[in-house]
C-alpha cells in the first residue's frame, strides 16, 4: 500500500481542540486600523521605539485615569495610597508619587525608589514581617512611618531612634481575627507572618510606650483581589471597629488608621471589574464615624494592582509557529521567565488564562485557536491555552492584558539565562 493510500493511525490523528472561556472586554486599549493602542501609539510603534521584544508597556494616561476615578469615589479626607510592591519601576513609581498621597514600601530597596521618586517621607510607610535592623535604621533616619509587625522590631526601632536623635514614627500591624471573604489571597485572620495577633496588641502598645516611640495609629489588611464589593465593605467596617477598641489601650490619640486595600481586577473568564459606587459610599459612612470616634485620624486605603494592573501589557515576539497532532502553538521570544503570573505560576492553585490578543492583529477577521508558550524548556512556560486569538504568523506581537502589577519584578528573570525584559512608560 502507498503511503498516501494508508489509512492515519491513532498518533497522526489531528485531536479534537478545546477553546478556553472567554474574557471579560478589555476596553481600556484601544483599537485603531488592528493595532493595539499603547499611550496613544500603535503597538508596532511602541515595540520599534523599545528596540527589542519582550517587553512591558504601562500607559501614563491609563494610570492618571484609574487615580482620578478613586479620587471621585472616596471620600475628600480619606488618602490614598500606591503599594509600590505591585510594580517598582522607578519611572511608574515617580509618576504616581505626583498623583496619590503616600506610598507604601516593602524593603529599604522600594524605600530608595520611592525617596528618590520624591514622595513626601512623612506619606511613606514601610511593612513587612522581616525586616533587617539596618532596614528600621534606615527608616528612622529617613523619617518615614514603620508598620511594626514584631516585638522584636521595638527595640531596633528605640536604639535607631537614640543613635539619630530622631523620634521613630511607628504604627501596629494588626492581624485581625476575622479574614476578608472572597479575597484572592488573605493576610489577615488566623495564624498568619503579617501583623501582630488582635489579642497581644494591648502588650505591644504598652512596649512602645515605654520605649519612647512615637506611635500614630494602625495597618489592617486583611487580604488583597478581591471582586466582591460587599466584602471589601465588611472588612473596611470590622477594621475600623477592630482599630477603634484598640486605640482605647493606646497612650497617645491615633493620627493614622490604613484599612487596607484588596480591591482586585478581572484576570479569568467569568470575572467582572469590581463596583467601586458602594465602597464609596461605605467609606464615606466610615469617615463620618471616625470624625466622631478617632477625630485625629487619617484613614488611609492603600492600593498596587489596582492602581495599575489593567493599565500594563505584556507583549512578547512570535519566533515560531508549530502543529502537532492539531493543535497550534505560538512560540514566542518570552514566557514565564518574565511573566510568572500569567503562566499561571505565581499563586493560582487550577491555571487560568490572563486575556492575550494579537496586538498588531488585533481586530482581524480570521481566528484560531492557539496556545502560546514561552522559549523555557519546561511546559510550565505557558501563556495561553488554547485560545480563541487573531491568527498569528512569525513576527506579530502577543499582548497579555492585565499586566501593570506583579509583573517583571515578580519573575524568574534569571532562569535558563535568557535576556531580561525591558519596562517602559508611555
Amino acid at each position: 500500500m502507498s503511503a498516501e493510500n494508508q489509512a492515519p493511525t491513532e498518533s497522526t490523528l489531528p485531536r479534537p481542540v478545546r477553546v478556553a472561556p472567554a474574557h471579560a472586554p478589555m476596553s481600556q486599549f484601544a483599537i485603531v486600523n488592528g493595532q493595539l493602542m499603547v499611550g496613544g501609539m500603535p503597538l508596532d510603534r511602541v515595540a520599534a521605539r523599545v528596540g527589542q521584544t519582550p517587553f512591558y508597556a504601562y500607559d501614563r494616561g491609563l494610570l492618571r485615569q484609574k487615580v482620578a476615578l478613586l479620587k471621585a469615589t472616596l471620600p475628600r479626607q480619606v488618602k490614598l495610597h500606591y503599594a509600590m510592591k505591585a510594580n517598582p519601576m522607578p519611572a511608574v513609581v515617580g509618576l504616581m508619587a505626583g498623583l496619590v498621597d503616600g506610598i507604601d514600601v516593602a524593603s529599604a530597596g522600594e524605600l530608595q525608589v520611592a525617596l528618590d521618586a520624591g514622595a513626601d517621607p512623612a506619606e511613606i510607610s514601610f511593612a513587612g514581617p522581616g525586616k533587617r535592623d539596618i532596614e528600621l535604621h534606615q527608616s528612622v533616619a529617613a523619617g518615614v512611618l514603620v508598620n511594626v509587625e514584631s516585638l522584636r522590631e521595638l527595640p531596633a526601632l528605640a536604639a535607631a531612634s537614640q543613635a539619630l536623635g530622631v523620634p521613630a514614627r511607628v504604627a501596629l500591624r494588626v492581624n485581625p481575627d476575622f479574614e476578608l471573604k472572597g479575597s484572592g489571597m488573605k493576610m489577615g485572620g488566623g495564624p498568619k507572618q503579617f501583623g501582630v495577633d488582635v489579642e497581644v496588641v494591648p502588650q505591644v502598645l504598652a512596649e512602645m510606650h515605654r520605649l519612647g516611640l512615637a506611635f500614630e495609629g494602625f495597618h489592617l489588611f486583611a487580604g488583597s483581589q478581591n471582586l466582591r464589593a460587599d466584602s471589601i465593605c465588611e472588612a473596611q467596617q470590622k477594621s475600623f471597629a477592630l482599630a477603634v477598641r484598640l486605640a482605647q489601650h493606646a497612650h497617645t490619640p491615633v493620627k493614622f488608621l490604613n484599612l487596607g486595600g484588596g480591591f482586585g481586577i478581572p484576570y479569568f473568564p467569568g470575572e467582572l471589574p469590581l463596583d467601586l459606587g458602594p465602597i464609596g459610599a461605605n467609606l464615606h459612612a466610615i469617615q463620618a464615624q471616625a470624625q466622631t470616634e478617632l477625630p485625629q485620624a487619617s484613614l488611609v486605603i492603600e492600593l498596587g494592582r489596582y492602581l495599575v494592573g489593567e493599565a500594563g501589557v505584556y507583549v512578547t515576539r512570535v519566533v515560531d509557529r508549530k502543529v502537532s497532532r492539531g493543535q497550534v502553538y505560538l512560540v514566542t521570544d518570552g514566557g514565564l521567565n518574565h511573566h510568572l503570573s500569567a503562566s499561571g505560576n505565581f499563586g493560582q492553585v487550577v491555571r487560568k488564562n490572563y486575556p492575550v490578543t494579537i496586538g498588531n492583529r488585533a481586530s482581524a477577521a480570521e481566528r484560531e485557536v492557539a496556545s502560546v508558550v514561552g522559549p523555557l524548556c519546561t511546559p510550565l512556560d505557558l501563556l495561553a491555552d488554547r485560545m480563541d486569538l487573531p491568527r498569528a504568523q512569525i513576527g506579530d506581537l502577543v499582548v497579555v492584558y492585565q499586566s501593570g502589577a506583579y509583573g517583571a519584578s515578580s519573575s524568574p528573570q534569571a532562569f535558563l539565562g535568557h535576556p531580561r525584559c525591558v519596562e517602559v512608560l508611555v
